[in-house]
């Protein structure tokens, strides 16, 4: 085995390294160096065996260590180890990962669009809609609407049409013709009435912007099926349908961002079958090669792509990675894999009802206002007060996160809120020890609180 020299990597990393997402002063020379992982586990520099509740970045849904998907790339990159899908030409790969991805999506969508990420399919989306409108003689209706606390990306077209301020407060300028309504976020936001109640609430406030800002300048509306980066948050049942019933009415486009609930994690293969919505377009991209290498898209559905292909000539639109060979071979094996191993099966009949009982039995954790999942998504409310599910000040979800990983678990903190993604492979054992070690973590900061002795 390697022997890395953890202090001198630190070093290096606090010196030249600009993190993702990381207040890089705050971090300085104490990140935790990663060198190895197997199953659901991770393991750093020092020796410590780690959980990975996240699986990586909601992505690496075959868990690791999958020599199938190593060999895949291996023999792609000897064969053929880049070429491009600009100026008519393309490879095998690409060719038989499209063809693979519509046949697993809804019946109307029979085209993909490939990125290299998921910010870099959402960039795509918002050129196919306002060309598509553009198309269509209604060249006004470039306005998408996106939802609050809603993440897509952050990229410049990603973050505007994600509704997280602190992001548009670094910025600058965002993309013009982006509005925000209200996220269904019923534990933070709508407790004084029925689940069913706030969500048809919630979906209404796209009707209201849609009259406010005139339906003629109206292209698009952008959702994740559930919230993921906003704090794992799972609409109520009304929602979607309400949802879906506007964007019919007003004759918009949906997008429904599978980025993290695609490819299994809710059970289907898509987020939006489980929710049973019809999109127009759905950006994917992480759990699409498990994380093993980069690659997104875009699945198109029929009335966009026909009006695209038939109107529109030249789309000026592409990145030098769309399609990459050796990227679109492993995604290709591991939608294989996920098939031959029964994945989704296991998702939907084992592991996800599972899950759900076992994480649930944190609701009587001292710090736990309300333990929700769905699929194989989890999420923790930390409270101070169980009784009025008071918040704590800001920066004890990230106390709790830096116990987590001082316990042997990823969990991610977004505010106050604990959330988890763990790989789709997750066994009944594994699961006991996921939430063992969450309850840990969580003992952990209500000590340090002294809440617990």
């Amino acid at each position: 085995m390697h022997q890395y020299n953890t202090q001198d990597l630190r070093e290096q990393d606090g010196r030249h390294h600009l993190h993702p997402f990381t207040d890089t002063k705050d971090l300085g020379c104490n990140s935790r160096i990663i060198t190895g992982a197997e199953g659901i586990y991770i393991v750093d520099s020092e020796g410590n065996r780690i959980l990975d509740a996240m699986a990586g970045l909601w992505c690496v849904n075959l868990g690791y260590g999958r020599q199938e998907l190593v060999d895949a790339a291996a023999a792609q990159m000897t064969e053929l180890p880049y070429y491009n899908n600009f100026f008519k030409t393309a490879h095998p790969p690409a060719i038989k990962l499209a063809k693979k991805l519509t046949e697993l999506a809804p019946e109307h969508i029979n085209h993909v669009f490939f990125t290299g990420s998921g910010s870099e399919s959402n960039d795509t989306v918002v050129r196919m809609v306002r060309r598509y409108w553009q198309l269509k003689g209604q060249p006004e209706k470039t306005v998408i609407i996106g939802r609050r606390n809603g993440y897509h990306g952050s990229t410049v077209a990603g973050a505007s049409l994600g509704g997280m301020a602190p992001m548009h407060e670094q910025g600058g300028p965002m993309l013009a013709d982006v509005e925000h309504i209200a996220q269904p976020y019923w534990f933070g936001e709508g407790r004084e009435m029925s689940p069913a109640e706030f969500g048809v609430l919630a979906a209404q406030s796209l009707e209201q912007k849609i009259k406010e800002l005139g339906v003629d300048r109206v292209a698009a509306f952008i959702a994740e099926p559930v919230q993921g980066a906003g704090g794992v948050i799972i609409p109520p049942e009304s929602y979607w349908p309400e949802i879906q019933r506007i964007c019919d009415h007003y004759g918009i486009l949906l997008i429904a961002d599978e980025v993290i609930c695609g490819f299994g994690r809710l059970g289907q293969w898509f987020g939006s079958q489980h929710f049973n919505i019809k999109p127009d377009l759905m950006p994917i991209a992480k759990g699409l090669s498990s994380g093993y290498l980069p690659i997104g898209g875009v699945l198109v559905g029929d009335r966009v792509a026909e009006t695209l292909i038939e109107q529109g000539g030249e789309f000026y639109h592409g990145f030098t990675y769309s399609g990459h060979p050796a990227c679109a071979a492993v995604a290709l094996r591991n939608l294989e894999l996920m098939e031959e191993g029964g994945v989704l099966e296991h998702v939907r009949e084992v592991a996800a009802p599972y899950f759900a009982e076992r994480w649930a039995s944190l609701a009587d954790h001292p710090l736990v206002g309300e333990a929700r999942s769905l699929g194989l998504l989890g999420a923790l409310e930390l409270v101070a007060d169980k009784s009025t599910l008071a918040r704590f000040e800001p920066g004890i979800g990230g106390r709790c996160r830096d116990n987590c990983f001082n316990t042997g678990i990823v969990m991610r903190s977004v505010g106050e809120t604990m959330v988890v993604s763990p790989p789709l492979v997750i066994t009944k054992p594994e699961i006991d020890d996921l939430v063992r070690l969450a309850r840990e973590s969580l003992d952990a900061t209500a000590r340090q609180l002294g809440i617990m002795s």
